[in-house]
């Protein structure tokens, strides 16, 4: 039996998540966390076969928490899960390295599907997700300004968005203050903007925290 750690902050989802993992044949859900440091902290002590990770998890964002997962474990499958839309966060979770990503309400037989491929060592797109990038291939569709910015510079956006003052940033990220300060204006110069307010309501309006 392959064996699962959810990290998710709310017990009832976890509980519900765990009862639909019993009906497959192949996961076990052996390990539970209720915020990121403490999924990093099993990670790193235990032996897993999969992480289902919430994006919004409490104490570091999911995509905080599944880039470390994948320097502390880097052939560790992480499927993320999300009560946001696909196309508002999937691209940059596969980005930073997600095995597959699942809105919190999918149908249970769309969790199966992904387990399934992600046993066989593949990525799960949804298709949902999979119509959602051919749209776009045509390149007529306006972008939002954040896709235009790499993961670490998402990071620091969040951060500035949610008042982390720049030593902390520096300290959360493991970087220096003056690059804190760099991102920062490579965050503004892409996306057209000139302050830290307008940054912040551009995160609040797009629910990107």
């Amino acid at each position: 039996m392959k064996k699962v750690l959810i990290a998710d902050d709310h017990a009832i989802f976890r509980e519900g998540l765990k009862r639909l993992i019993a009906k497959t044949v192949d996961f076990v859900v052996s390990h539970e966390a209720a915020d990121g440091i403490e999924a990093l902290k099993k990670v790193q002590e235990l032996e897993f076969d999969l992480v289902i990770l919430d994006i919004s998890i409490p104490g570091r964002s999911g995509l905080e928490v599944l880039m470390d997962i994948r320097k502390i474990r880097p052939k560790l499958p992480v499927l993320i899960m999300s009560m946001y839309p696909a196309e508002q966060f999937a691209l940059r979770a596969y980005k930073a390295g997600a095995a597959g990503y699942l809105t919190k309400g999918g149908a249970a037989n769309e969790l199966f599907d992904a387990l399934s491929r992600i046993a066989l060592g593949k990525r799960y797109v949804s298709q949902v997700l999979a119509e959602a990038l051919a749209d776009g291939l045509g390149g007529d569709n306006e972008k939002p300004l954040h896709d235009e910015l790499s993961i670490r510079e998402y990071q620091v956006l969040c951060k500035i968005a949610g008042g982390v003052k720049p030593q902390q940033i520096a300290d959360e990220l493991g970087m220096g203050v003056k690059t804190v300060g760099t991102y920062r204006a490579r965050i503004l110069q892409k996306m057209r903007m000139k302050s830290n307010a307008e940054l912040t309501r551009y995160v609040l309006e797009n629910s990107l925290s």
